[in-house]
């Protein structure tokens, strides 16, 4: 459980420069460095009344963060406010924490008794007010920052964790507002009705938004695995409800279902393997008379052949039953022929040949109740499979349903490409649509044009909803990142009821990427970064995974191969896929060429990409990767030829 958090910092000169403010900053990383809050408020107020009183209601009221720490204006000096701007403000006080604050901070210095901190709770959130100096306020979280989280929990009403000096402390004492038992005790608050997750409330004025994301950033192999989770939980709700398919191209990228077993023999009959003469072959090299023809559809195995006759046949051409061997053309040599050339009357056999010799047995390839395809096989477009199935006498196969794709863009300034000749100035031309639906149809999966929508919160809310009508999976673009106008992640989770699994993830590019998905349905939703190239990078590390998950297939990972770069390589802080073409050698090595220039705005950076390098974020060790180095990469598309 993570919990909610602000830092509100008063101080008139940092107000008015930002740079002064050192207790702020601090308390937002000894929040963080617990692993245990998400920093979703941070803000400097002059030594104001209203100002304190505005924000502190505001994030208490409207944000609903679990915890709110303020620094300063808590001494003796005519504009030190901050007690008396709180206090009005609290619901409930807690002497306790005051006494620990007041306690800790006289036991460093007797001045600390001039300090005037007040702590309490408003509705469902505790503030707690520090001095303004930054040795000072980390004296004071120090002394209760193991109390906090439990008192937090108390305020949500969540009994089941346990924290250790809680657990201690209930050794010696029983409060009569608790039963304890195995270090366990059940409390009891109101439910003031607040959204779950970390986005801020969507009526928050953009002067009060978030100045760093809520959103803890999570490695990739993090992100990984929680894509993997949710797309099995919706694969197996498609697995429920297999569908019937006939057996045509139109199954190519679908999984059986089930096994696929042949309902006849193959071949059928007696074939030949081979163009030449159907012989008995007791009887040895000679001349015989040409008695008929088996070509491969117009003869019975009950054919009449008298002793000293051969059938001339072809590939594929049925064996008479009173013949036990097929001798090539090339063994023969014509002995007579008709009058008008046409027809072969006498041929002489000149290799002798064992019985069975160029004969396909019936059932040989495989017999009836042979399984010629098994449950969990995807049907690929190298046509083998569908060869089989066909050859076996198969004409439909139980299959799972592919997921339905829907791919949306957002954004006021995004236009559709075709839409006109000539842009207004701020207009940009919707390029990730058409990329991901190029891109999702490649891969053999529907995709459904949702077109684009307006950042505003109706329209988001409308269309979205609309759209997890129709689809499995909704992929959208834009919208995750700061901006005022960003309203994805709050949409999801405040409209939509949706569980954002992360928000962001520890790569480049596509660091604002976001993963979410429905509770009552299993439907996922990727709200992708909206530069085009982390948009398609990120389709590829992690949609198109999902959507092979969801169909079924066994494999569902982009193929990884080692290369050797061509070119030095800059390390950047974050692991980075790197956009290259990869090709082969004439000695067989595979080599990769950068694209150019990396920005996730330039679309130019995926012309004929084919690959990901996989590259390490940058250490004090290594900042740079020297040409020739060999490096992973993910292969996104076939090899280049080799220049």
């Amino acid at each position: 459980m993570v919990y909610k958090a602000g830092v509100l910092t008063v101080s008139d000169t940092a107000s008015q420069d930002s740079s002064q403010d050192k207790s702020g900053p601090l308390l937002v990383d000894l929040l963080k460095e617990t692993n245990a809050y998400s920093v979703q408020q941070q803000a400097i107020v002059a030594d104001d009344i209203d100002a304190i009183q505005a924000t502190v209601k505001h994030w208490c009221d409207q944000v609903k963060v679990d915890l709110v720490l303020i620094t300063g204006g808590t001494g003796f000096s005519a504009r030190d406010t901050t007690p008396e701007a709180i206090d009005p403000l609290l619901s409930k006080h807690t002497p306790g924490l005051t006494h620990v604050l007041l306690a800790t901070s006289t036991a460093v210095t007797p001045f600390a008794a001039l300090s005037r901190p007040v702590t309490g709770i408003r509705h469902n959130t505790l503030v707690i007010t520090f001095p303004g100096k930054p040795k000072a306020c980390k004296e004071n979280w120090d002394a209760i920052k193991n109390i906090v989280p439990h008192g937090l929990d108390l305020l949500r009403g969540d009994t089941s964790r346990q924290h250790p000096v809680h657990q201690h402390h209930h050794h010696h004492h029983h409060h009569h507002h608790h039963k304890v038992g195995g270090h366990r005790c059940k409390h009891h608050s109101d439910d003031h009705g607040e959204h779950k997750g970390f986005s801020a409330s969507l009526d928050t004025p953009v002067a009060l938004r978030a100045r760093t994301s809520p959103y803890p950033i999570i490695p990739m192999s993090e992100a990984e695995a929680l894509v993997r989770k949710h797309s099995t939980t919706r694969q197996r709700i498609i697995a429920d409800d297999p569908i019937s398919m006939q057996v045509s191209e139109n199954l190519i990228g679908h999984v059986l279902a089930e096994d696929a077993v042949s309902v006849e023999p193959v071949p059928g009959y007696r074939a030949s393997i081979v163009d030449g003469y159907a012989v008995r072959a007791s009887k040895g090299p000679g001349i015989y008379t040409v008695g008929s023809v088996s070509l491969a559809s117009d003869s019975t195995s009950a054919t009449i052949v008298s002793e000293d006759e051969i059938v001339r046949t072809a590939t594929g051409g049925l064996v008479p039953d009173c013949m036990d061997a097929v001798v090539m053309v090339e063994d023969t040599r014509l002995v007579k022929m008709s009058d008008d050339g046409k027809e072969e009357l006498q041929v002489e056999i000149m290799a002798k040949v064992e019985a069975g010799d160029n004969i396909r047995a019936i059932g040989s390839d495989c017999q009836t109740g042979t399984i010629v395809g098994y449950k969990g096989q995807v049907i690929s477009s190298v046509g083998g499979e569908l060869g089989a199935l066909a050859s076996a006498g198969i004409q439909n196969v139980k299959v799972y349903r592919k997921p339905t794709v829907g791919v949306l863009s957002t954004g006021n300034e995004v236009v559709d490409h075709l839409a006109t000749k000539q842009l207004k100035q701020g207009e940009i031309r919707d390029t990730n649509r058409i990329t991901l639906l190029g891109a999702i149809r490649g891969a053999g999966f529907e995709a459904m044009d949702l077109g684009i929508i307006k950042d505003t919160v109706d329209d988001l809310e409308t269309r979205l909803r609309d759209a997890l009508e129709k689809v499995d999976v909704l992929i959208t673009t834009g919208g995750v990142s700061m901006g005022e106008a960003d309203f994805m992640k709050p949409v999801l989770e405040q409209k939509l009821g949706a569980t954002i699994h992360f928000g962001r993830v520890k790569m480049k590019p596509g660091k604002p990427t976001t993963f979410a998905s429905i509770p009552d349905t299993g439907k996922l939703i990727f709200a992708l970064p909206g530069n085009p190239a982390s948009a398609t990078v990120t389709f590829y590390l992690f949609v198109l995974p999902a959507l092979k998950k969801i169909a079924g297939y066994a494999q569902f990972t982009n193929p990884i191969i080692p290369v050797k770069i061509t070119e030095q390589v800059y390390l950047d802080p974050r692991p980075e896929y790197h956009r290259v073409r990869v090709s082969v050698t004439p000695k067989g090595e595979f080599v990769a060429e950068s694209t150019g220039g990396q920005r996730s705005s330039r679309m130019l950076s995926l012309l004929q990409a084919n690959g990901l390098l996989q590259l390490p974020a940058a250490s004090e060790d290594q900042s740079q990767l020297p040409s020739g180095t060999q490096v992973p990469c993910l292969l996104i598309g076939s090899l280049n030829p080799y220049t």
